[in-house]
């Protein structure tokens, strides 16, 4: 399920980088495919926070296959969860509110640049991980 989600955002998150690049004429895209994100990025978090919980309590399967990484365990992780929380919100906000310019704008914009710099860390370092993991789900 996690290797799926993680698909299902790589697709996503790929949509939404090009209405970055091109966030005028796309805006209305940018906006709807955001709104998309929120279910399967909870999923996901949902999914991440669930293992975190098993391996801290000491599950036999959870602790053998062990934790990650220190930095990404330490540093990556929460950059990517707060600033993943940051984007969404402030995205929603931006929506509710009806703002194009100000604060919320501007926070939208910085949580960007940290969850750009975490996730693509984070990418980098598990893409890899998803071709076997959709293998053994089948």
């Amino acid at each position: 399920m996690t290797a799926a989600t993680a698909v299902a955002l790589l697709v996503l998150l790929a949509i939404e980088g090009v209405t970055i690049l091109f966030v005028r004429p796309l805006l209305s895209l940018h906006e709807l495919v955001g709104l998309i994100l929120i279910p399967p990025v909870a999923l996901k978090l949902g999914a991440t926070g669930y293992r975190f919980l098993r391996y801290y309590r000491g599950d036999a399967s959870y602790v053998e296959k062990g934790p990650p990484h220190p930095l990404m365990r330490f540093l990556v992780a929460p950059v990517l969860v707060a600033s993943t929380f940051g984007v969404l919100a402030t995205g929603v906000a931006i929506l509710a509110l009806h703002q194009r310019h100000g604060m919320v704008v501007g926070l939208h914009k910085a949580s960007f640049v940290f969850w750009i710099g975490a996730a693509a860390i984070h990418v980098l370092v598990y893409a890899p991980r998803i071709p076997p993991a959709l293998r053994r789900a089948r």
